[in-house]
């Protein structure tokens, strides 16, 4: 976990770097002097928002409500035991009033840290499966890639907005011609699919390093294989709605609560389901059998 946790730290320093600098840039392409200080503030105003709010965003897209030790004692129970495991800080723990199988975890850090399962996927999971999902998402946090998968979106939020904007509302001076209007096209289609690419590119890669994490912390990667399985069919049979709220949230859960076909999957934040789960069985089968002691 160590590992992960200094990669994916160099990783957002990167994306955070190439956010601000691409900002600056198109700023002062578009408006000079004046559109750079303006995506000065931009960026700044961004990086900190991502930095600092995107748990509260993500837990209010959600319902997210947070619960007691009385209320989910089991819950409560692997939580505590894998955090120590760990040598980590015990998160916050919240419970969404979605009949989808799902959960996440956001924060910037292990001391800022929540985990929320939905109150579908304590329906359909065994103890074994659910602490293999809760291993998942605790290694979220501890591989730090919370905060670069909130990077990653805003930063492909960002481009495809100034794309938009430089497009309707050039900001060249009133003395020159502005920017060439096929330039400004050529923005509007590769810069949101630019973003988009880095986008998933890290969002699947941090699915794998936390399927392989979690596993390793329960000691159990069948129990999160099989969770994968059930949490799968049941994120295609009940689908979420896919409006504003939730889009931005999707990247942060363990299945894509959306329905992907076809071209569809193309563009999902998670890598493919049957590949997750082959992943984890060779995991399995290399390191024999596992004893598990509830």
């Amino acid at each position: 976990m160590i590992v992960h946790s200094q990669h994916n730290r160099l990783k957002t320093a990167a994306l955070l770097g190439l956010l601000t600098a691409m900002i600056l840039a198109i700023g002062y392409w578009f408006g000079g002097s004046g559109g750079l200080v303006i995506a000065v503030f931009f960026s700044l105003a961004m990086n900190g928002a991502t930095y600092f709010w995107s748990d509260k965003l993500a837990l209010r897209s959600m319902r997210a409500q947070p619960v007691s030790e009385a209320q989910f004692p089991a819950l409560y129970q692997m939580v505590r035991e894998l955090a120590t495991e760990a040598g980590q800080p015990m998160p916050r723990l919240y419970v969404s009033p979605t009949s989808q199988p799902n959960a996440f975890a956001t924060g910037r850090n292990p001391q800022n840290a929540a985990v929320c399962v939905t109150e579908g996927i304590t329906q359909i999971l065994d103890y074994r499966e659910l602490r293999g999902v809760i291993g998942h998402e605790l290694s979220h946090v501890y591989n730090r890639d919370i905060l670069i998968s909130s990077v990653a979106a805003a930063l492909a939020g960002i481009i495809t907005s100034l794309a938009y904007l430089a497009f309707f509302l050039p900001m060249g001076s009133s003395d020159d011609d502005g920017p060439n209007p096929a330039s400004l096209l050529l923005m509007l289609i590769l810069g949101p699919l630019a973003a988009s690419v880095i986008q998933l590119a890290i969002s699947r890669n941090r699915e794998y390093q936390a399927d392989a994490s979690g596993a390793s912390l329960t000691r159990d990667p069948l129990a999160l294989a099989s969770a994968l399985r059930k949490i799968h069919a049941g994120t295609q049979s009940l689908p979420l709605p896919a409006d504003n709220r939730l889009t931005s949230t999707a990247h942060l859960m363990i299945d894509n609560p959306f329905r992907g076909r076809g071209m569809a999957n193309l563009f999902s934040t998670h890598p493919p389901m049957q590949e997750r789960v082959r992943r984890l069985e060779q995991m399995a089968a290399n390191s024999g059998p596992v004893q598990f002691q509830r």
